[in-house]
């Protein structure tokens, strides 16, 4: 799958959310939002990423930066791993992977060695304008907020 770059139009996207809403990526324009896509709710890499943006999230937010976490897990999963982790910002569900390979977060990874297509772990910065600001892939869980945060300049 063809990966973003700085530059393009961030693709849109509407999704079911953890807390039985939706979150449309059009409805965050004039902000800067961080869309990061992780293989599985409760899932100890994930879960450690997941805190880790949960934990940053006021100095993101005063940053002037939104997030949003997206993975192909049920509404449902979604919603236990928010509460298991009081988890603070929006968890969207893309059982379809449309959202996923839309924004070259799908394809073939390795696994232990082997290669397997599956969820791509990775963040996309999109501009207020809608445009990408950064985006990277194949990031590593533990660690991966902030270094995030360090790329973006903030403290």
């Amino acid at each position: 799958m063809p990966r973003l770059a700085p530059g393009d139009l961030a693709p849109d996207f509407t999704l079911a959310t953890a807390d039985g809403g939706q979150v449309h990526l059009a409805d965050l324009r004039g902000q800067r939002v961080i869309v990061y896509f992780y293989p599985a709710a409760m899932t100890p890499g994930c879960t450690k990423e997941a805190c880790d943006f949960r934990d940053s999230l006021a100095s993101l937010q005063a940053a002037g930066f939104s997030v949003v976490g997206v993975s192909p897990d049920a509404v449902d999963k979604l919603a236990a791993f928010v509460e298991a982790e009081r988890l603070t910002f929006p968890l969207a569900s893309d059982p379809t992977r449309e959202v996923l390979e839309a924004w070259g977060a799908w394809g073939e990874k390795k696994l232990y060695g082997k290669t397997v297509t599956g969820v791509i772990r990775s963040t996309v910065v999109v501009a207020a304008d809608g445009t990408v600001e950064l985006a990277q892939y194949n990031v590593r869980a533990t660690g991966h907020v902030a270094k995030l945060r360090r790329d973006l300049g903030i403290g």
